[in-house]
């Protein structure tokens, strides 16, 4: 099992803010949905193969979150993943952002529960062996 720690840098711009130059909550969301995307790339997991060859898609089925500091326009952020707990069928990423670096200012953490399913019948799927060895 590969739970090592993936990192992936973000820019906040001023689309993310809110009026007062503070990243809107809804946001961090979007900033952990890219790192977890690239994490799984880095895995060598291509989502796009996966659903044409053997029509399997990952769904976010629960997330818990804490906004423990706010980010602000033109930080530089490092959003974390890594593999959690590992199901049957299902899998939990550990996510944090933190401002500049690893050592930053913790501002953002979130434990996300994604499921595999059948895309056809949106059944649970049996997540294969080999999926986090990389």
């Amino acid at each position: 099992m590969n739970s090592a720690l993936f990192t992936w840098p973000v820019r906040v711009y001023y689309e993310d803010t809110d009026a007062q130059g503070v990243v809107y909550y809804a946001n961090y969301f979007r900033f952990t949905e890219r790192a977890r995307t690239e994490w799984l790339r880095s895995l060598g997991v291509d989502q796009s193969r996966m659903l044409d060859e053997s029509r399997r898609i990952f769904v976010v089925t629960s997330v818990a979150a804490d906004f423990v500091m706010p980010a602000h326009f033109n930080d530089e952020l490092i959003v974390t993943a890594a593999l959690g707990r590992l199901a049957r069928a299902s899998f939990d990423i550990e996510q944090r952002v933190h401002r500049e670096s690893l050592e930053g200012t913790l501002l953002f953490r979130c434990s996300v529960r994604v499921a595999l399913l059948d895309a056809d019948k949106l059944k649970p799927q049996r997540i294969p062996k080999d999926l986090f060895e990389g």
